[in-house]
């Protein structure tokens, strides 16, 4: 049970590590009982074999339907700054800004964006449908952003409740033949990924 009166928003301050991977995602929350949320984030990968080091930072805004209205990402490498602008209309058409100018999409009806490596995206779709609380299972598409590069495509991702707890509860996420149960504390936040990231 949340000691917060409807509307009235709760400050939280997350990390998550990468598990097999050096990577840390730090962000600050605003929650409200009614599925409403304002994170500021920041991931930081170091180089590795396979990839360059970046930073990346974003700033996401959901709506008390639970829906994202705004999302803003902007990525560091040595070589490259990169910026991307996101905001959702009430009649689920996506303005997507460069910084030259925003193109009109639907992305195929999505409701949500998901951000490579950083899981408080994870967190959004599993607010919004109530996993955590009330067993469901959606097959959703997501506009999905590659990092450091920030290109975007179209994937389809399912959300299956696993198990509903007190404190903690699992649903199950998988997307292109990859499957993994997270475990989200009672707010719906993301406490473990396997094999991707965990809350320290």
């Amino acid at each position: 049970m949340s000691n917060t009166t409807p509307g009235q928003r709760r400050p939280l301050l997350l990390t998550w590590q990468g598990v097999g991977a050096p990577r840390l995602e730090s962000a600050r929350l605003l929650l409200s009982d009614n599925r409403r949320l304002r994170a500021a984030g920041r991931m930081i990968a170091p180089r590795t074999r396979e990839a360059e080091a970046f930073n990346a930072t974003y700033d996401v805004t959901v709506g008390e339907n639970g829906v994202v209205k705004r999302v803003f990402l902007h990525s560091i490498t040595a070589e490259v700054e990169r910026q991307l602008s996101f905001s959702r209309s009430e009649d689920g058409f996506w303005l997507m800004d460069r910084g030259q100018g925003a193109q009109r999409t639907q992305f195929d009806g999505a409701a949500e964006v998901d951000v490579q490596h950083c899981v408080l995206f994870n967190t959004l779709p599993v607010r919004r449908l109530q996993l955590h609380q009330e067993a469901g299972e959606h097959d959703l598409p997501i506009a999905y952003v590659s990092l450091p590069d920030l290109t975007v495509e179209i994937k389809r991702q399912t959300y299956r409740t696993v198990s509903v707890g007190d404190s903690t509860s699992v649903v199950n996420y998988s997307s292109e033949g990859f499957s993994s149960d997270i475990t989200v504390d009672r707010d719906g936040i993301v406490v473990d990924y396997p094999e991707i990231a965990r809350q320290i």
